[in-house]
């Protein structure tokens, strides 16, 4: 492993308005993500292609945004946290606006997986980002702020993108995402890079991750969350539709994840403060289990939309503590660790959906639900137990901006 150099620059202490340019860039990365659910049927009808044609162009996005996360991280360490975010945004920005040119389903699924994977620099960026200027007692506020961002996108995507499609077009929503995140990119030169960093070898992180017990329970940890939490989201409004709902009343589900995601995060980021992490894991794991066992009861729109609910209060407590764990688990190789542990997350997903693709084309949706809430169990007891037993290492990066950053 390499010695890291002496650094030559102190952390630069943020402003509120530098946090809420990290917000905002987790909002437009989140509106893209979740504009394209919506707009599947429009886009099948348009060009005249099978829906699967199209759902393959979702899945590629899906894929590649996660699948890159890691990549992105460790660029970070590179060429800078915001240079990585602004290149990308651009980037991301052309491959959107292309998008809705497609007369094609093959060009479209090019374009979204470009974007797809240009887009996922946004959240881990973020994230180690805000682990390299934060102190400590003050992260997971601003984590929970971070997931405002992604409640507000996951929301007005859900919502918006399908009522574009249906007043005007589909190709609006992409136009739309793409414009914002090349606003966005020019707005981020505002952004002060972090200092401080200490130079490693490309791999020397990820030995460090490797060698490391509690930064391998983080990633099953977060493996294990994308399985249960993503996999039921994921599920949850074909589940209401199949129940005889209309498409609008199914997608109205995700929106109250998102509603949920909105007002649970802020009272998590304040709890913070007070209460111990391991706390807080341990409610947004009972919100797990509760969730996916109430979706497992019925899959009518009233009760899916509690399941909804619960399922918001589980990953505004829960991912946002277990995120926050991240980014100080292996202070020295933090970009490895944040980018690893999304990965892990789209990854454990990706691994859902593949596993439940047959008994939900059957219409099992109550097993598929039950047998998530079986598996939150030990996602919950782990999380708590491990969090309440691990002692932080010495983070003085960030630790040496204390009070910068105001907890209001």
């Amino acid at each position: 492993m390499a010695v890291p150099t002496v650094p030559k620059t102190q952390p630069t202490e943020p402003d509120r308005s530098s946090l809420r340019l990290l917000q905002l860039t987790s909002f437009v990365s989140t509106l893209d993500r979740f504009a394209m659910p919506s707009v599947l049927l429009a886009i099948s009808r348009d060009l005249s292609v099978p829906l699967p044609s199209v759902v393959t162009a979702a899945s590629v996005y899906y894929i590649a945004y996660g699948a890159l996360q890691p990549v992105w991280g460790m660029a970070s360490d590179r060429f800078g946290r915001v240079r990585t975010l602004r290149v990308t945004l651009l980037l991301a920005a052309v491959a959107t606006a292309v998008s809705a040119t497609m007369h094609d389903v093959t060009g479209l699924l090019i374009a979204r997986g470009i974007a797809g994977g240009l887009f996922g620099a946004a959240m881990p960026t973020c994230l180690i980002y805000v682990g390299d200027v934060v102190p400590t007692r003050h992260r997971q506020q601003e984590v929970t702020r971070l997931l405002v961002g992604v409640a507000v996108g996951t929301a007005l995507g859900a919502v918006g993108a399908g009522a574009l499609a249906q007043v005007a077009s589909w190709r609006l929503a992409f136009a739309i995402t793409g414009g914002c995140a090349l606003v966005l990119a020019v707005l981020l030169r505002r952004l002060p890079e972090p200092g401080g960093r200490p130079r490693q070898r490309l791999l020397a992180p990820l030995r460090q991750v490797v060698a490391t017990p509690a930064a391998l329970l983080v990633l099953l940890l977060s493996f294990t969350e994308g399985v249960v939490l993503l996999g039921t989201l994921t599920l949850l409004p074909a589940a209401v539709e199949s129940a005889g709902t209309g498409a609008a009343e199914a997608g109205a589900v995700t929106a109250a994840y998102g509603l949920a995601v909105l007002a649970f995060a802020p009272l998590v980021g304040r709890l913070s403060r007070r209460w111990p992490t391991w706390r807080l894991i341990g409610i947004g794991g009972a919100a797990a289990v509760a969730g996916c066992l109430t979706a497992a009861l019925s899959q009518q729109p009233a009760v899916a939309a509690v399941a909804a609910v619960l399922l918001g209060l589980a990953w505004a407590a829960m991912h946002s503590s277990l995120q926050t764990w991240a980014t100080s688990v292996l202070p020295d190789a933090r970009a490895a660790m944040v980018s690893l542990f999304a990965g892990a997350l789209f990854a454990g997903s990706a691994l859902a959906s593949a596993a439940v693709a047959g008994p939900a084309g059957a219409g099992r949706f109550s097993a598929i639900f039950a047998s998530l809430a079986v598996l939150a169990v030990p996602l919950a007891l782990l999380g708590t137990g491990g969090r309440a037993r691990w002692k932080p290492p010495p983070d003085p990066v960030a630790d040496g901006v204390s009070g910068s950053v105001s907890a209001n």
